[in-house]
Order: C-alpha cells, then sequence, then structure tokens
C-alpha cells in the first residue's frame, strides 16, 4: 500500500492502491475542479481496447483511438487520473526521448537512423502542441526556449560540441550563451559557466494538460475509469479477462500505459525490464522584488544543468522556483526531510541572493529507466495483443503523449513506429538486485559530479 508521502514501490508493492488523491503538489495545489471521469468500474463489460494507467501515455492512446479511428477504448486507472509521475513531473515539454546523448544515437544506430529519432523526437513535441491545439487545453504553456547550462568550466566543451553536432548531423539550430548573455537575458547566478539554447521546448502545467487529454478521449467516446485498480489478469481463448474490484473488463487488445507505477507481477512481458527511481521535486515561495531583481530571473525558459545528476529548474508564472533532482533509494520520512534541505541548498547555491528562499512544496514520483536508456514502444513477443510503452527516463512529458499516439496509430493499422523504439524491452541484468546496483551507480555518479 502507498506510504503518507504518496508515494509506493512498484518492486515490492503488489499495486499503488486504490482511489488515492493526488499527492500534495504545487500542480495538485494550482488546478481547478478536475473533469468527469466515469468512476469506478462496477460491471462486467466487453470493449476493443482495454488501457492500463490514465497518465499520460493511458489517456493520449485512449484519445487518438477514439478521435482518429473510432475504436471503443476503456482507461481502467487504479487511483485517479494523472495520479502517477503525470501529474509529478517537472513539467518541461522539450524534444527528447529517452536519455541518451545525441552523439550515442549515431555511435549506436548510425547518422541515417540518429537523424530519424532525431525528427521523432521533434515529431513528439508537436504532439503534445496539437494536443494543446486541438483540445484547447489551457495549461500555463510558457514561452518556447530551453537552456543547458554549464555547472562547472570543464563542461563548456560539452555545450560547444553539441551546438556542432546538432547543426551538422540533425541540421538544427542551437546556440551557445556566454555568462554575461546569461545574466543579461535571463539569470545571474553561479554554477553558470555557458549554456546552450534551443529555441524549441517550454513549460507547461502538468495536470491541466492532463485533465484536457481526459475531455478530449471522454468527448470521443473514450470510457475512463478511476479507482478500478487491475487486481488479476487471464486469457480466455482470444481474449484477455482483466478483473477489478467491481467488475471485469473483457479486450481483444490490452494496452499497458503504467511507466515507472508498473506492478510488474500483472504480466511477464512486464517483470524485470525497468528500474523505478525516484525523481524528487522542490517549488519555492514566490520570490520578493528585491530578491528577483538581485538574480534577474526573468527568464521563461526551461532550465537544466550538465551534472550526471542533473538539476532541473524553471521560473513559474507566479515567481516561485521549481527545483528538482533525483530522490532517494527510498522515500523514508528522514530522507525526504534531507532530500528537501538538499534540494534547497542546490538552488540557493545556484542563487545567493536566494539564501532565505523556502520551499512551500516538495514531493517526488517514480521515473522509469530502461536498460538501454530509451523509451520501448512494443508488444510481448508471445502475444502481438500485449501492447505497452514504458521507459520514458524522464522524458515523459513529450514521449508518453507521443508513445500512445504511435500505439494508437499501430493499432488503428497505421504503424509509425521506429525501429529504435519498436524493439523488445530488454530485461536488466540480475534484475532481482536492481537496489543494489542503483546504490551503486548512485555514489559513481555522484563522485563524477564532485570531479567537475
Amino acid at each position: 500500500m502507498p506510504n503518507p508521502t504518496g508515494i509506493y514501490d512498484p518492486l515490492t508493492a503488489r499495486g499503488p492502491g486504490r482511489g488515492e488523491a493526488h499527492v500534495k503538489s504545487y500542480w495538485a495545489d494550482t488546478i481547478e475542479t478536475p473533469p468527469p471521469d466515469d468512476g469506478p468500474l462496477r460491471d462486467a463489460v466487453d470493449t476493443d481496447v482495454a488501457i492500463i494507467g490514465a497518465g499520460f501515455t493511458g489517456l493520449s492512446c485512449a484519445a487518438h483511438l477514439s478521435r482518429r479511428y473510432g475504436a471503443k477504448a476503456i482507461v481502467l486507472e487504479a487511483n485517479r487520473p494523472l495520479w502517477g509521475c503525470s501529474g509529478r513531473n517537472g513539467s518541461f515539454a522539450r524534444p527528447v526521448l529517452g536519455r541518451v546523448a545525441f552523439g550515442d544515437w549515431i555511435s549506436r544506430w548510425g547518422e541515417e537512423r540518429a537523424r530519424a529519432l532525431f525528427a521523432e523526437s521533434m515529431e513528439a513535441l508537436n504532439t503534445v502542441r496539437a494536443l494543446i491545439r486541438d483540445g484547447d487545453i489551457d495549461c500555463d504553456v510558457q514561452p518556447e526556449g530551453a537552456l543547458r547550462i554549464a555547472h562547472c568550466k570543464s563542461q563548456v566543451w560539452s555545450l560547444e560540441h553539441d551546438r556542432a553536432l546538432l547543426q551538422r548531423v540533425f541540421n538544427h539550430k542551437s546556440e551557445v550563451l556566454s555568462p554575461d548573455d546569461l545574466a543579461k537575458h535571463h539569470f545571474k547566478g553561479e554554477e553558470a559557466f555557458a549554456a546552450l539554447r534551443f529555441y524549441d521546448g517550454f513549460g507547461l502545467h502538468p495536470i491541466k494538460f492532463g485533465h484536457g487529454i481526459v475531455r478530449m478521449a471522454r468527448n470521443a467516446g473514450a470510457v475512463v475509469h478511476s479507482s478500478t485498480p487491475v487486481t488479476a489478469w487471464r486469457k480466455d481463448g482470444n481474449v484477455h479477462v482483466l478483473s477489478t474490484p467491481g467488475g471485469e473488463v473483457r479486450a481483444p487488445t490490452i494496452v499497458f500505459a503504467t511507466n515507472g507505477y508498473t506492478p510488474e507481477h500483472l504480466h511477464r512481458v512486464l517483470r524485470g525490464g525497468l528500474l523505478p527511481v525516484l525523481s524528487n521535486i522542490i517549488v519555492t515561495r514566490p520570490m520578493t522584488d528585491d530578491e528577483q531583481a538581485a538574480c534577474n530571473l526573468v527568464t521563461t525558459d526551461v532550465m537544466y544543468d550538465t551534472r550526471k545528476f542533473l538539476n532541473y529548474f524553471r521560473l513559474l508564472p507566479d515567481r516561485r522556483i521549481l527545483l528538482g533532482n533525483r530522490g532517494p533509494i527510498r522515500a523514508t520520512e528522514r530522507a525526504n526531510r534531507k532530500h528537501r534541505e538538499w534540494l534547497l541548498n542546490s538552488l540557493r547555491r545556484k542563487f545567493p541572493p536566494l539564501h532565505s528562499i523556502t520551499s512551500d512544496y516538495f514531493w517526488g514520483g517514480w521515473v522509469a529507466l530502461s536498460y538501454d536508456a530509451m523509451p520501448h514502444i512494443t508488444c510481448a513477443e508471445d502475444d502481438p495483443t500485449v501492447h505497452l510503452a514504458v521507459g520514458y527516463c524522464g522524458s515523459g512529458v513529450v514521449a508518453a503523449p507521443h508513445a500512445g499516439r504511435r500505439l494508437a496509430e499501430r493499432l488503428g493499422g497505421d504503424d509509425q513506429v521506429l525501429p529504435q523504439l519498436g524493439a523488445p524491452l530488454p530485461r536488466i541484468p540480475l534484475a532481482a538486485f536492481r537496489r543494489i546496483t542503483q546504490r551503486i551507480a548512485f555514489l559513481w555518479y555522484r563522485f563524477c559530479d564532485q570531479l567537475g
């Protein structure tokens, strides 16, 4: 069962609970009345496609299936729509898929396939833009722009390298900003020795965005059941039968859209394929006029630095600052208190004039890491009627809605999933010891960040 922080460990718990409220967060506190859903399932029903999980992936899949292909889709959510990381994330909509550097795309797949993957990342961002436009979704979209900031002098070269690579291989323009450029147009602070500025990417309000997709899906005929966890699964001939506390769903096709919140016991295709890692976020009190002026923190760009454990941060519309980073291995009360202060000190270190800033919000959620650090939009190798999209590795604000779209296209007979994304989900070696290897990796990353 979930603990009081709203964090359950999907590697040890049987499920995320039932009917749980949103975790206390800035996003949850700044929404109006949520759109209606279809409530708990209370009957036995048949459908074309049953989708497990009402986050960005599942909702986007249902919306695209219903709107474009007229399919009957039912979404089953254990708690409420956007309860998982779709409602807890850092809100960065950027053209990125997974956690593999551009240069490594080339070394893995060659330039031609790397260009196709880059084009797919841009199309993923366009999927988010299209959902906002077509659904007339008011989700506090900020002007476009993203900054990758060299947190130390030794990382400035990587920005120059990536700018040249983007231009040469992908014909994509970006610019390297000097510390003076940053101080004049974006912010004044420490740990900012240069920045690579992208012209594509923006911040949004993730729960407002997700609520817009709920409305789109239901208006097109999809059904979204909240408080409806899947407790058992069997197959009756060619039909999957999903049991829930109040009924069952029979469908010839199943979609897993649970990502970092995936209960592995439900199906063998899920076992040992993901490492759920906590990512934590603070949101400060609003800055005073003097504090904002001292930092000249005026940029609307989303920002992240060059650490292995990268900080991601942005100015919110009400002059608060959001900053996130990896979380502890386990979300105990003691670990959460310690990590909240660590995040706040990270922010103060970046912006010395904010030495007295405090945080009004702190929350966390599970990011799903795959073994190859890439998303997978695929199906069970022994059952092509079981589909899944998982492993976004922190890129889910864009990758998840796009994966939902690509799944809908595949089910509608218009498969456009790239081979780089459509491969089977690889198993993590020694998966039973994932938390131990995670601790070792965290120690190594921390050591690398200390070196610069």
